[in-house]
């Protein structure tokens, strides 16, 4: 079992879960906790961090094969 899940919802962040280190463009690692959510819309004011804008503006359905 993976010490580490992330969870992809519809029309939502992506959601990871347990300790797992973030790293920026210049390889530096940003703050996290054990749970954390990651934007996917693009319209975060805190990125690379979701902070909700994209409630009613952001649509990405799951596709599972």
């Amino acid at each position: 079992m993976a010490d580490i899940k992330i969870q992809v919802l519809d029309n939502a962040p992506l959601i990871i879960k347990g300790e797992a280190e973030l790293i920026d463009g210049e390889g530096k690692t940003m703050e996290t906790s054990s749970e954390f959510h990651l934007c996917r819309c693009g319209l975060s004011q805190n990125k690379p961090h979701c902070d909700g804008a994209h409630q009613g503006k952001f649509e990405s359905k799951v596709r599972t094969k």
